[in-house]
């Protein structure tokens, strides 16, 4: 898609709907992204489009979210708007996601409406994975793919095979990345921790793979521990939202 507008909080004090950093586009016929619903985007949108039909690039704007917008937030956002061609900005942080069983799916239930993300999910076979939106790669060893994925991606590993969740940590720890994760116990982690040191990785490096993954107060249940690694994995963004708006 091109001649679209691109508008973006800039700015934001007090209480909001959604953080600085934020993006969307408005197209004449379509939108893609939100800037946190309500008025405050229904406006918003409404001003894009009025710059696209009289060839308006840029402005920059703050709007107060009290009683005469209808969002009583209490806060203010600077919004921009400027001309963009093809779809928005991407601030998500690449996450990949190595298995499709229950918990792979559970998890990506969770993530996927995220706008914070950007998931890639790799399994053995294509009917392994449901109906989905999410990006989907099919290798036969997932340990192979590592090598793709962005330097400071996120990996999850939660395979069916002891063998191949060995071989994506190995395959991981040989390269750059940001977060690790691992399913499994603390008996699996100690055992994958003796193999891996075996492999020539250095104990202070192995530790940066997290392992149990969750939050064990919430149970075993794959959308307990989908909420678990969930809540993990967004609140560096959650306390960054407080430290602004307190």
């Amino acid at each position: 898609m091109t001649n679209g507008i691109r508008i973006t909080i800039t700015k934001t004090a007090g209480s909001t709907p959604r953080d600085t950093g934020t993006q969307m586009m408005v197209w004449p016929d379509t939108t893609e992204g939100t800037i946190g619903g309500g008025r405050l985007e229904w406006d918003a949108i409404a001003e894009a489009r009025s710059m696209l039909m009289s060839g308006q690039t840029t402005q920059t704007r703050t709007i107060p979210l009290g009683p005469g917008l209808g969002q009583c937030c209490g806060g203010s956002v600077t919004l921009s708007w400027e001309h963009a061609d093809g779809m928005t900005t991407s601030q998500a942080r690449p996450l990949w996601i190595y298995g499709a069983g229950h918990v792979g799916r559970a998890i990506v239930n969770v993530m996927a409406p995220l706008p914070d993300f950007t998931i890639t999910w790799v399994d053995t076979s294509a009917d392994r994975f449901p109906k989905t939106d999410t990006t989907t790669l099919v290798a036969s060893d997932p340990s192979q793919v590592v090598k793709h994925a962005p330097d400071d991606a996120d990996h999850l590993i939660l395979t069916y095979s002891h063998d191949m969740d060995l071989a994506l940590c190995h395959a991981i720890l040989s390269r750059d990345f940001h977060n690790a994760g691992l399913i499994g116990s603390a008996t699996k982690w100690a055992r994958f921790r003796a193999r891996l040191a075996a492999l020539g990785h250095a104990p202070e490096h192995i530790s940066r793979i997290a392992c149990p993954i969750g939050d064990p107060s919430l149970g075993k249940h794959p959308a307990a521990l989908a909420l678990g690694v969930a809540t993990a994995m967004i609140a560096p963004q959650t306390h960054r939202t407080k430290d602004r708006t307190a």
